[in-house]
């Protein structure tokens, strides 16, 4: 019995182990370039996780899992500063060294712009989005915005040098987030935009809290965050995403471009040279408007493969914390256990579908590249990687759930 007794205390002992040594901290000290800074905020970046750093400017983040991390620092008087940091089988040391926010007044030259606010009302659209959430979400802060837009480019840039903070009321947080870059292409109408985000629980009644973690757990599920856990783990049909491809074939309704090419020169070619025109010295307007049209015309056309792809022949290992998905052409990705809502069918992110596909959430995701990387939680490590079309492009900054966000069914099954 004794013997037993130490076999079974060994056993927790060794599972006590194993726990601890799959968790890591993040340390080190934020400084300027004389002393350490106490009182420090630092944050990590899509997470509840923070910490303060104190009177020798040290600090310590505890229990992290292997996977890549943004620090994120700030403290009055420094512009805000972030850091990648990537814990892979040990904890890391790290040394954050701030900046002094001095504005140079004598080099400012100050000009009232009367676009300033079309130019955020934009911004607002593209960056928070305009789902029902949105309508309950606020920028605290919109004059730390700096807007430019490019009239040769059709391009609008935002970018702001403090922590943009967003208050979130249908979800129940608050964001501090460091807009790395913002771009909107009005003739592309391609949105892109990047940063870090820190989640701050809102403080509220129970009854609120209530309905907090029920809009949470709907913001969640269907997202590219609940895709690429599910993908992760291998369990991305039972969590009820279909996938499919979205192929590309020649556009039927348009001619072949030597075609077009030949027809054009012909039709604007001098008098006497060709017979298209009805009389000498004057070009058959309604033929050059057809041609120009067909010209303008997509070479090639969408079309939804309606044959389910496999999880197994996309995803790799790239490394024991992060996998690797490749694929040609384009995703369909099914979220079957929702269906779009009115608010999003009536936007202009609706994905055309043929009619006997269930109006189930549908995106599209198009890779800009050769693969994209992602790890357990969920998170992109490539930020470029993607470019999503459908229901993941509607879904912005107002629909974001922390990483280590875990939904109300998980958290039930895990503590039974």
């Amino acid at each position: 019995m004794i013997k037993s007794l130490l076999a079974s205390l060994f056993f927790i002992f060794i599972g006590i182990c194993a726990i601890a040594q799959n968790t890591f901290t993040i340390s080190g000290i934020v400084r300027d370039n004389k002393d350490g800074l106490p009182g420090a905020s630092i944050y990590l970046s899509g997470y509840k996780i923070a910490t303060v750093a104190d009177n020798d400017g040290k600090f310590k983040l505890t229990n992290l899992k292997p996977g890549s991390y943004d620090l994120l620092v700030q403290i009055v008087g420094y512009l805000p500063y972030s850091k990648s940091v990537i814990i892979s089988d040990k904890s890391v040391v790290v040394d954050l060294v701030l900046k002094e926010n001095v504005a140079q007044l004598d080099e400012v030259v100050v000009r009232a712009d009367p676009n300033r606010q079309k130019y955020i009302n934009q911004f607002k659209e593209f960056f928070i989005g305009k789902s029902p959430n949105a309508l309950q979400c606020k920028i605290l802060n919109p004059q730390v915005l700096n807007v430019d837009f490019d009239i040769t480019k059709s391009t609008l840039t935002v970018t702001t040098t403090e922590f943009l903070v967003v208050e979130n009321k249908a979800l129940g947080y608050r964001l501090k987030y460091m807009l790395d870059h913002f771009e909107y292409n009005s003739r592309t109408h391609i949105i892109y935009y990047s940063g870090h985000p820190f989640f701050e629980e809102l403080k509220t009644s129970t009854a609120k809290k209530n309905k907090y973690i029920a809009a949470r757990e709907i913001a969640y599920y269907g997202s590219s965050q609940h895709f690429f856990r599910s993908l992760y783990a291998g369990k991305s049909k039972e969590e009820g995403f279909i996938i499919n491809k979205m192929i590309k074939i020649p556009n039927p309704n348009r001619y072949p471009e030597y075609v077009i090419n030949s027809t054009l020169e012909k039709i604007k070619s001098l008098p006497g040279k060709t017979g298209i025109r009805k009389t000498a010295g004057k070009i058959d307007t309604a033929l050059l408007n057809f041609w120009t049209k067909q010209q303008a015309m997509p070479r090639t056309i969408d079309k939804f493969s309606r044959g389910d792809v496999l999880p197994d022949t996309l995803v790799h290992d790239f490394n024991e914390n992060m996998k690797y998905l490749s694929y040609t052409d384009a995703l369909i990705i099914q979220y079957t256990k929702e269906k779009e809502s009115l608010a999003y069918s009536n936007t202009g992110f609706w994905i055309f579908r043929p009619l006997d596909v269930p109006e189930n959430e549908i995106s599209v995701a198009n890779l800009t590249g050769p693969g994209v990387r992602f790890y357990e939680n969920g998170g992109i490590h490539d930020s470029r990687a993607l470019l999503y079309e459908g229901f993941w492009a509607y879904e912005k900054v107002a629909d974001m759930v922390p990483m280590d966000y875990i939904p109300l069914q998980k958290k039930e099954t895990n503590s039974k």
